[in-house]
């Protein structure tokens, strides 16, 4: 086998950590992106090592009946909610026995009965912190490229505010809507692009290291306060008041 490979018929078995899915082929364990326990798929290999395989979903030949329609349109972009794909219910199933995994088999340790998870009321807007970056060259998803004018370049200047592709510090893609925090999280977020954008202020270039906006981090309480925090590169406050200004007209919550 090698990279590249594409493995056809593979009856997805259960879920393994960071949202990917384990199974097993020719006597190796698998570990696949993009399925859902219950899954008939075709897997390409990304990864191939003597112990275990890696590898992505290429085609799914048949629907788990564990799965759910992720209501996030960034699914599948971003490492931050890799488990919207299956139903909430069988989400706590997996999570439970993976505790009990780590802690038994490999652990080592002899535990007593565990109770049952506690549910959520919340599976939206439910988290009161979140950090975004700032990035001068935002990520393209294959359909923004294909959908780029002939005159467009894909290293034109397309600044991003968002968070950071899964394991890759360089490497930001612009969110549109997130669904991890309550209002006005997502109204701040786009109001500071907005007033960056209509200012000129340069977003940070993680490659390069130069530029002047890095983080916005916000902070909602169940008081109704909220808090931001900007952080920069230098001491320019025509630039910086510019955005926390905008803030405080728009959005009286922030205190």
């Amino acid at each position: 086998m090698k990279k590249g490979d594409v493995i056809e018929n593979i009856v997805v078995e259960t879920m393994a950590a960071e949202g990917k899915c384990l199974s097993r082929v020719n006597g190796l364990v698998i570990f696949i992106e993009g399925a859902a326990p219950g899954d008939v798929v075709d897997v390409s290999l990304t990864k191939i090592k003597s112990s275990f395989l890696e590898g992505k979903v290429v085609q799914i030949k048949q629907l788990s009946s564990n799965r759910a329609t992720p209501f996030c349109s960034h699914f599948g972009l971003c490492g931050g909610c890799s488990w919207q794909h299956l139903q909430y219910g069988i989400q706590l199933t997996y999570k439970q026995q993976q505790v009990i995994d780590n802690l038994e088999r490999i652990g080592g340790l002899t535990l007593p009965p565990i109770s049952t998870i506690v549910a959520s009321d919340k599976i939206q807007y439910y988290r009161n912190k979140l950090d975004y970056t700032f990035s001068s060259h935002k990520w393209l998803t294959f359909e923004e490229v294909d959908a780029l004018p002939p005159e467009q370049s894909v290293r034109d200047y397309r600044p991003a505010l968002g968070y950071h592709m899964p394991k890759k510090f360089d490497r930001v893609f612009d969110v549109s809507e997130c669904y991890l925090q309550p209002d006005p999280s997502n109204g701040i977020r786009l109001a500071v692009k907005d007033e960056a954008l209509k200012n000129e202020i340069p977003f940070f270039d993680l490659r390069r290291q130069i530029g002047f906006l890095r983080t916005i981090t916000i902070r909602t309480a169940n008081t109704g306060e909220t808090m931001i925090i900007l952080q920069v590169t230098e001491d320019k406050m025509e630039w910086t008041e510019k955005i926390l200004n905008r803030l405080a007209n728009d959005f009286p919550q922030i205190t």
